[in-house]
């Protein structure tokens, strides 16, 4: 039986300070992943982690990000929630200072690895303010949410860069731990608790996870989507800081890091986005809004493309590209996602960990074919493959008038 605020048997809506509770959580857990990404170099040398094996410095986190995603979100449909996340917390601040104080390769990815696995905590609170809100004011509520969730994504590489030139690398995931602390003692203080239904246990709860895959076809509709956006998403953020290195630019480490803070009015993009979706969801206009958002990630990388000024206007151009990418994204995550726990409550944890674990695949075949397609064929090769991920997903999303999956 869920615990909810309500009066005369009735459940009442999610107050706004709750949202930006949640918003602000799911942001500082989401975080700790994205922190060791632009201090790989430091990182490494101070480790003694080779060069051949630096990679595997962002890999372990995301794959125990992706095996948290399969096998401890889903345990949000069965255990109670602020317990789990709260634990989950935990476990992360171990892991954030256990980083902190690695002076070696099997600390440091070890770390690593349970940072990636532990920061799910994060995907089990959107789906908690899609529990709490009424079925009207849903779509706004999870676009909120999720919008301090992009910020934590698009905050944690610039600030995290700034924090090791001033102090250093290990002090990121110092401050880090203390702030998952703090926001765990209020997560356990202010958030209500919310207790699924009995009834299935933990393994067959997750064999029902592909069944959900093999019956649901919003599901697979929606994730295909997403993984595509967030793939075009991810090779941007790969890609963009190594142009911006090139002699085209000449840009050093603070200036690409300040470039990312002012990419971070794609940060202010993702609140305005993810809000104005999750109303246009609930007003059933989610088929014309996420084509919207898809064109709007295939202009981005046209638009870089085409442009040939000087220095500065092509600074300029990428800077907006980086805004109207942003806003196309966080956009089609919250009409999937609106889409998606629209579903069923009590399947709404798996299908959000099977929804996320395929899109944040999505994402790191794009960081991976970033770099890559950036040595192979510079921004030109870079922007087209870019410019393919929106554009398959605008082909397939095409199919969707001839087909009743929605």
């Amino acid at each position: 039986m869920e615990t909810v605020s309500a009066v005369h048997g009735k459940q009442q809506d999610i107050a706004g300070w709750m949202i930006m509770l949640l918003a602000a959580a799911c942001g500082i857990i989401v975080a700790n992943l994205y922190y060791a990404q632009p201090l790989i170099g430091p990182i490494a040398a101070a480790t003694g982690i080779s060069p051949g094996a630096a990679g595997l410095i962002v890999t372990l986190a995301q794959i125990g990000y992706g095996l948290g995603l399969l096998f401890i979100v889903p345990a949000g449909d069965l255990l109670e929630n602020r317990k789990l996340v709260v634990s989950l917390m935990v476990v992360t601040c171990i892991a954030l200072v256990g980083a902190a104080y690695a002076n070696n390769a099997t600390q440091f990815f070890l770390a690593a690895f349970v940072i990636g696995v532990s920061s799910v905590g994060a995907q089990v609170l959107v789906p908690y303010a899609a529990h709490m809100s009424l079925p009207e004011t849903r779509g706004r509520a999870v676009g909120n949410v999720m919008s301090g969730l992009l910020m934590g994504i698009l905050l944690a590489r610039p600030l995290s860069s700034l924090v090791a030139d001033l102090l250093g690398w290990h002090a990121i995931f110092g401050l880090s731990a203390v702030a998952t602390a703090l926001l765990a003692l209020v997560l356990l203080r202010y958030l209500p608790q919310r207790r699924p239904p009995a009834g299935m246990h933990y393994f067959d709860l997750l064999a029902s996870m592909w069944q959900l895959v093999k019956t649901t076809p919003i599901l697979r509709r929606r994730s295909i989507y997403h993984a595509l956006m967030f793939a075009a998403f991810s090779l941007f953020w790969t890609a963009s800081p190594l142009w911006l290195a090139s002699p085209a630019f000449n840009m050093s480490q603070k200036g690409i890091a300040l470039f990312a803070f002012a990419g971070v009015i794609g940060v202010i993009a993702a609140p305005i986005a993810a809000p104005i979706a999750g109303r246009v969801a609930d007003r059933g206009w989610s088929r014309p809004a996420t084509g919207v958002a898809m064109l709007a990630g295939a202009a981005a990388f046209l638009s870089t493309h085409f442009w040939s000024g000087g220095r500065e206007s092509s600074l300029a151009v990428l800077l907006a590209a980086a805004i109207l990418l942003d806003f196309g994204v966080s956009a089609n995550l919250v009409l999937s996602q609106r889409a998606i726990y629209a579903l069923g409550g009590e399947i709404r944890s798996r299908l959000n960990g099977l929804f996320m674990a395929t899109f944040f695949g999505g994402g790191a075949l794009g960081s991976a074919l970033g770099a890559w397609i950036y040595a192979e064929g510079g921004w030109s090769a870079t922007s087209w493959l870019g410019f393919a991920f929106p554009a398959l997903a605008l082909l397939y999303y095409l199919t969707e008038f001839r087909s009743t999956a929605q």
